[in-house]
Order: structure tokens, then sequence, then C-alpha cells
């Protein structure tokens, strides 16, 4: 220990505080801590200085964020809101379809949320746990698939998601059989081929370390801990396709760390030299790590890395949990929004509703204007086909079908009220009817019936959807010249019922009806799909989706 220490005094300190941490020599912590400290901290400064405006991305994007967000450094709060936001961006603009082949991009947002203290089961209303429950699409890149869906999962103790599309529900128990049986001969594991690779090696241990208490995930991690001690080259790093690189050093790290091994453990340490040893020869202070010894210069992905392994290391050392188990996580990103979605003076009862199958679609509405107006609901559960695969966009829809979507549409409980005599409390859609009575999105026919089976006319439809648009928040005033105004342009504007019109021109003007049209159509019975756009929209001007 003392000829590291004399080469490189804070690699000295790392191994020192985790010899203190576990026989509880506290006396000698004191004064070297600071140059370990240094050097995270040197680093930490580095990276948010090449990475100021995180992106969703494998460099400059989730592991510099969860390096920094796992380490002491002191990082403002804006930089996760923004970088939360920039994510929120991303999700909404793919429709929460990341990837169709490469799950990991689900994983590695899944840990940068975490890491900051956000909800990745709610993204823009996306949730990105979902698409982890598919096993064949998860473990169809091969084994990186399996490896971080199961780190993702585990970094906030997430239950398995259900998802409603996959031809196989995963299990964590089908992940960890997927894993253990690409265990190679050498007791390694690879991308390819059947020599161990010390990166994936290192990586499928990270995945395996909470499950040391099964026998048989036990017997595989001692053959690859052998297999990995085995691979270590005299500087005490490693290499990886016949070149020594700090990336490969950080991913053993990782393991050890993540397993709880100390970074000065016999197995790991050759010619007095250990991982962390070695991954200081790539440092260079106030420029990062480089990924080779060959003065090319930091990368953002090396130095990004480092960071991440450094960090695991010190909080081994301290004691803290692990990078990768987030259970102590207090940062609550984002933070300057409330819990709930939505304008500020929206009911507080109304809520933003998660979507549960990002890939919900109908096929008799491929090309229809409103497509995407119909799979936002659906997908969200706010609205039903008629079967499982056809929606009959030009069918009418009935009262009491329109207060059912809208008052799953707001995030509403069903609650029965005995309002209207012609709404049986037993029917199915007698909560919807009551709760929206309740909350004053619907009114009756006449003051004691609702005519649930009527067929809903495009002006009562927009008197309920402005109602709706009060209750989420929205100003829904408007003066007798600009409600005027607004419906003069419609030829047929004088049929238009009375204690409509202020409705109609507040939809209208805020564009949740189309002011393209030539006549506003008021008593016209509308189609399923125009009273999805209507919707949609109305959700969307809301911020309720």
């Amino acid at each position: 220990m003392k000829s590291i220490a004399n080469r490189f005094p804070w690699l000295a300190i790392i191994a020192l505080s985790m010899s203190i941490c576990l026989f509880g020599n506290t006396a000698a912590l004191a004064a070297p801590a600071k140059s370990a400290q240094d050097v995270v901290a040197d680093t930490a400064a580095y990276v948010m200085s090449t990475v100021s405006h995180p992106e969703v991305g494998s460099i400059g994007g989730e592991w510099a964020v969860i390096g920094l967000a796992r380490s002491d450094y002191d990082v403002p709060q804006s930089y996760f809101d923004d970088y939360y936001e920039t994510v929120e961006h991303y999700v909404v603009g793919l429709k929460g379809q990341l990837h169709d082949k490469k799950y990991t991009e689900y994983s590695r947002l899944v840990l940068a949320l975490t890491a900051i203290g956000a909800d990745p089961s709610d993204v823009g209303g996306y949730n990105l746990l979902t698409p982890l429950g598919d096993f064949e699409k998860t473990v169809w890149q091969g084994i990186n698939g399996p490896i971080f869906a199961l780190i993702a999962l585990d970094s906030g103790n997430y239950g398995i998601p259900l998802n409603p599309s996959a031809k196989v529900q995963a299990t964590r128990e089908m992940y960890i059989d997927e894993i253990l049986s690409r265990q190679l001969k050498d007791g390694g594991f690879a991308l390819s081929g059947d020599a161990a690779d010390p990166d994936i090696t290192g990586m499928a241990l990270q995945a395996l370390a909470k499950y040391q208490d099964r026998t048989i995930v036990k017997a595989a991690t001692d053959r690859a801990l052998d297999r990995l001690s085995q691979l270590q080259v005299d500087t005490g790093g490693y290499a990886s396709w016949g070149v020594g690189n700090s990336e490969s050093a950080v991913q053993v790290l990782m393991a050890l760390c993540e397993l709880g091994i100390p970074v000065d453990d016999g197995r790991f340490v050759k010619n007095g030299r250990s991982i962390v040893d070695a991954l200081n020869d790539y440092y260079r202070k106030g420029n990062g790590f480089q990924h080779a010894v060959d003065g090319s210069g930091a990368t953002g992905m090396s130095t990004e890395q480092a960071l991440y392994g450094l960090v695991n290391a010190e909080r081994l050392a301290e004691g803290k949990p692990s990078l990768y188990r987030m259970s102590d996580v207090k940062r609550q990103t984002p933070s300057s929004r409330s819990e709930t979605v939505g304008l500020p003076n929206k009911n507080a009862d109304v809520r933003s509703l998660p979507v549960l199958d990002s890939a919900k679609t109908f096929s008799d509405i491929a090309g229809h204007p409103n497509q995407k107006a119909i799979e936002a609901l659906s997908s969200r559960g706010i609205i039903n086909g008629m079967t499982a695969d056809a929606f009959k966009p030009d069918r009418t829809m009935t009262r009491a079908e329109f207060a059912v979507i809208v008052t799953k549409g707001l995030g509403l409980a069903p609650r029965t009220a005995a309002t209207f005599s012609d709404v049986a409390a037993g029917s199915w859609y007698a909560g919807y009817v009551g709760t929206a009575s309740t909350y004053g999105i619907v009114n009756g026919t006449s003051k004691s019936t609702f005519s649930p089976g009527a067929v809903i006319t495009k002006q009562e439809a927009a008197v309920m959807i402005a109602n709706a648009a009060k209750l989420s928040g929205m100003d829904t005033a408007l003066g007798a010249a600009e409600t005027r105004d607004l419906l003069a342009q419609f030829g047929d504007y004088t049929k238009t019922a009375e204690w409509a019109r202020n409705s109609l021109a507040f939809d209208y003007r805020e564009q949740i009806l189309s002011q393209e049209d030539l006549n506003i159509e008021p008593k016209l019975a509308v189609t399923r799909a125009q009273i999805a756009e209507m919707l949609a929209r109305l959700l969307n001007a809301a911020k309720l989706m």
C-alpha cells in the first residue's frame, strides 16, 4: 500500500477508506480523504463543463447524469430539471417508442431518471418501464438487453411491468436465467464468440449482484470472478480486443462495487496495483480520462464511465448503497413542477393518465385524419375500440359513451349519483355519468333525465368539452362580442342553441374545433373519431397529455 500511496495518493485513499469501512478503524480516515474527493470532483467538474446540457444518448447524456447524480459533487437542481425536460420532449416526440430493437434505450433512461428522483413510469404520459416487460424484444439485441433491463428494474425496486402487447411476458427469473445461459465455458461472458470479454463479464456481474443468495447465481458469479482475476493484466487494468483501456477497467470496477468486493481484494491486485490504480493511468487533471494510454486525449465515453465507476468506489468505501441501488435517492426531479401534471388552476381531482400500451392501434384507422388522437386516447385506456381490432371511427357516440370517455380523460374516479331517473344504478356507465354530473361536465336533457342512449350532437359535445376544460384549469370565459365574432364566420351560426354558443366559441378559439370548417353543423351527430379528436386536443391544451 505504501508504494501505491507514494505514486497515486488519492488511490490509496479509496483503498484505505474501504479498509476502514470494513474493519472500523476510523481514526486514520480524517487527514487524507480530500485527495480522493478532489479527483472525483475534478472529473465531475470536467463532465459538467463538457456536458452542460445533457441530451438523450449514451455519450453526453444518461451516463453523465447518473455519475453526477450519484456523486457528492454540488450539481444545481436546474441541471437535472433541464435534463428531465429534454427527456420529456424526446419521449413525447417519439410517442414513447424509443426504439423497436434496442431496448437498452429504455433501460438507460430508467436508470438516469431513477438517479435524479424522477418517475420513469410517467414521462409525458408514457411508461418507460412497460417495454421491459416484453421478454423477446428485450433480449433481441443480445446479452446487453437482459443485463440492463435487470439493472434498471432493480435500481428502483420496480415490479416487472405488465406489457399487454408482449408475446412473452417477462419475469426477473427469465432475465436471470437468460444471462446465466450465456456464460461461457471459461466462466466469463461476451457479446459473441467463446472467449470472455472483461466489459461484458463485468456488466453481467453487475446485473447478477443482487441475487447472490441464489446458489446457481453465486456459483456463476464465482466462476466469472475467477475469470476476471485471470484476465487482469500486470498494470492492474484490463484489455478488450487486445487494447488496454479505461472502460474495461471501469466495468470490472463496477462489478466489484455492486458485489461489495473491496478494490484491494487480493484476487484483483497485480504487482501491487489495483483496478483503481490502473484507472488512474488514464486520468489527466482538468481534462478527464483517456480511452487508452497513448496521449490521444480524453473522450466523453471514457470520462463519463470513469466518473461513475469512481463514484461507485467512493460509495463502497463510505458504506453507502452502490451506484445502481438507488433506494437512497432523495432528490426530486422535476423540482419546479407540481406532482400533478396540468394547469395551475385545475381541479385537484383532475390528473394525467399514463400510457398503458404505446403500440395500441386499430386496423380501421390507418391513414385516418384522426388516427393520432384515437391512438393517444386508446393507449391510455380512455377510449376503446368496438372490438379488439376495430375502432369504427365513423360511428356515432351516445351521451353515455361520451360521459365515460371525458370522465376517464380527466382521470376522475367513477362515482354513482342518483341524479337522473333514466340512469340505472347498475348500468356500465352509471358511475361515469354520476361523476361527470357531479363535477358539472354534463347536464341532463331535463331536470330528471340524462337520455344516455341518445346520440350526442356537436353542440352538446362542445358544451361538455368546455365544461371539462374549465375543470382542467383553462379560462373558458368569453365576452359577447368575442363569441359573436368567432361564430359569425360560419354560415349557419344562427342555428346554434343559445346555451351552446359560448362553449362553441371557446372550442373554436382554443382550436379544439377547427375554424377551417365552413359550417358549425351544431345538431349533427358527431362521430367517434371526431369526439376523440376534440378530447385529445382538450387534454393537450390543458397539459394533461
